[in-house]
């Protein structure tokens, strides 16, 4: 699609590749019309530095957040003729503390939107690697239903708190769930299954933008985020869906879009909505209508 709202650099995030303005680059090069920049929020706990942080301080993290939004608008400034780029930033839910930094985080660089996205069950990161996933099931005192419940119950209050304007990866926590080995999907207890109908509506409710993220192929999932079953309530509930490709580098830029068009087709999406920021500043909902027949998919070789 012409857009994506979830993006990365290895310029500001250790687990990515490249400068922020190759991924800019590499937008325009694949003809995008809007480019939403995300680096990831300062976390301000030490204990929640990822391993590959190991040499940084949670200052370091700040100061390089800073310098994200620096880079940001010096580059919406130097190539805003040739792509429409918002600058916003991936949330983070780790104790309610963080969800307080946030917004106060949001006000002070103003930023243009953010995506909502949960990476902690009780404390700790759950898709950063299998192990650390299987350690979060033993602190749920071994069970992967709970671990799903508390996912839910979390997300819903980072939804409730921030309202982002794009609901990330909604089913994240799936990641690494052994479905390979024939481990019963815990979305399919009904109690489980209403958790998350329940945040769907909520994020429903307030305008949220649920986003078509394709970076659950490469980690080898069936589908991108959310997985059909779950993206079939959020069509049926009549919410607003988008498209992001959650790169990590300049070479993640439309990454799995081909598969992207045939989910599309194939789960009945024909409009998709997008935000563009207006000349006074205003950041407004837009909707692209039949959108899997848009000529970006045949300029880039997807149709």
């Amino acid at each position: 699609m012409p857009f994506t709202f979830h993006s990365h650099s290895g310029q500001f995030c250790r687990h990515a590749k490249g400068t922020l303005e190759n991924v800019v680059k590499a937008a325009i090069a694949k003809n995008m019309l809007v480019l939403g920049l995300t680096e990831h929020v300062p976390r301000s706990r030490t204990q929640d530095l990822y391993p590959e942080e190991s040499d940084l301080t949670t200052n370091d993290l700040h100061t390089a957040f800073h310098a994200y939004v620096d880079e940001a608008r010096r580059l919406r400034s130097q190539y805003g003729s040739q792509i429409h780029i918002l600058i916003g930033a991936e949330t983070e839910y780790i104790t309610h503390d963080t969800l307080d930094e946030l917004k106060r985080l949001r006000k002070k660089y103003d930023l243009d939107f953010l995506v909502g996205s949960l990476h902690h069950v009780n404390g700790m990161p759950m898709d950063f690697s299998p192990e650390l996933y299987e350690q979060i099931v033993e602190h749920c005192s071994g069970s992967r239903s709970e671990m799903f419940r508390r996912y839910f119950d979390e997300q819903l209050v980072l939804l409730q708190e921030l309202q982002p304007e794009i609901v990330g990866h909604f089913d994240l926590i799936r990641i690494f769930h052994p479905y390979s080995a024939g481990v019963e999907d815990p979305l399919l207890q009904d109690d489980i299954r209403n958790l998350a109908l329940r945040n769907i509506d909520y994020a429903i409710s307030y305008g949220a933008i649920f986003e078509i993220n394709t970076r659950a192929w490469k980690k080898g999932l069936r589908d991108a985020y959310p997985q059909r079953d779950l993206l079939q309530e959020i069509l049926a509930r009549g919410g607003r869906i988008t498209l992001s490709d959650d790169s990590h580098g300049e070479h993640d830029v439309c990454m799995h879009y081909d598969r992207a068009l045939a989910y599309l087709r194939e789960m009945g999406v024909k409009q998709l909505h997008y935000l563009r920021k207006t000349a006074e500043g205003a950041v407004q909902v837009r909707v692209l209508d039949n959108a899997t027949e848009h000529e970006f998919w045949a300029a880039n070789g997807f149709s």
